[in-house]
């Protein structure tokens, strides 16, 4: 009995071996995992919560769903994103601003931006309420320290706007150390709103500034702009619209989620100041969400505020001749993206 039973058992499990193997034929085959594109994304400073959306976005593997094996290369004092990214050393950039990437195409540089983080100017010129610069005009005869990098233009053109005449400003290149500020060796101040403003707060202190905001005077210079070669643009746009969907996911995630992106950062970073990066974090979205990106999304790219940076550097002999906007700057990559995805 014991053997009939066996049998009946071994012939039983044969039967249902082949029918599962039958229907397991039907069923469509597992889909195998696509291969990763390397790429790089070259910073355009060391590691801090400005660039918070894109080290969430790496650690959270928003990059790898994308299809994308990314890494992220810092920056510093000595190396210009456009330079890299140009010469197929990095393959994405966040680079100066809209005033770099024009200089860069002015010098025949291939490289075009494919998106555009600060929608506004980043940085104001501060003053102490108690000292001798009350207004613009005061700017005339008093020291006034900017970055030579895109700062020292807008500047330029603030005081153009209120028909002032530069060479009676005592304009000088701008140090890492807001100490000479401080110590009151220098009148007026360039300070990016989430970084040098916050140092310069708390030693300082927030009600003894006075503020000189770009955008009072007419002048408006967008800034971090994401750019890649030419040929990146031309033969991988899919890479392109991979790249910017995992940004763009990346940083609503991490303004929803704070506290972690913070820690992302810090431990790249462990030796930054929390308090500081926090609040830096709160500041570059900011930047990040006014203007045209409330309605078209993040890394939007305002026509008329590129167009008007050009015509500004073009008029001050800032760039040789006039640059294409519309090649310079394209939007057509995150026009792929549907815009509930591109909303802050």
């Amino acid at each position: 009995m014991t053997v009939i039973r066996t049998k009946r058992r071994l012939l039983a499990l044969a039967a249902w071996a082949a029918t599962f193997g039958a229907a397991a034929a039907m069923l469509p085959a597992p889909a195998m995992a696509k291969d990763l594109v390397k790429a790089t994304l070259r910073l355009k400073w060391l590691p801090q919560t400005q660039f918070a959306g894109f080290y969430y976005a790496l650690a959270q593997g928003y990059y790898k769903d994308e299809g994308i094996d990314l890494t992220i290369n810092p920056g510093g004092p000595n190396l210009l994103t456009e330079n890299l990214v140009a010469t197929g050393a990095d393959t994405f950039g966040l680079s100066g601003g809209t005033d770099s990437v024009l200089a860069a195409i002015d010098k025949g540089m291939p490289i075009v931006s494919v998106g555009v983080a600060h929608q506004v100017t980043p940085f104001v010129f501060v003053a102490r309420k108690d000292g001798p610069v009350k207004t613009l005009e005061d700017f005339q005869g008093k020291k006034v320290t900017a970055w030579f990098t895109g700062a020292n233009y807008v500047l330029f053109g603030m005081l153009a706007n209120k028909g002032i005449d530069r060479a009676k400003v005592d304009i000088q290149p701008q140090q890492v150390s807001v100490t000479p500020f401080v110590n009151g060796d220098v009148d007026v101040i360039t300070a990016t709103w989430y970084n040098e403003l916050y140092t310069i707060r708390q030693r300082v202190g927030e009600d003894k500034l006075r503020l000189f905001k770009a955008e009072d005077y007419g002048i408006t210079f967008p800034r971090d702009t994401l750019i890649v070669s030419r040929k990146t643009a031309r033969e991988q746009p899919e890479l392109v619209k991979a790249f910017l969907r995992a940004s763009i996911r990346g940083w609503r995630e991490a303004m929803k989620h704070p506290k972690e992106a913070v820690d992302t950062v810090m431990k790249v970073a462990p030796t930054l100041d929390r308090t500081h990066q926090e609040f830096m974090l709160t500041e570059a979205y900011r930047l990040m969400t006014e203007g045209k990106a409330k309605t078209d999304g993040l890394f939007w790219i305002d026509p008329a505020a590129v167009q008007a940076a050009e015509d500004f550097l073009v008029k001050n002999g800032v760039i040789s001749k006039p640059v294409d906007v519309a090649q310079a700057f394209d939007a057509s990559f995150l026009k792929a993206i549907p815009l509930a995805d591109r909303l802050p």
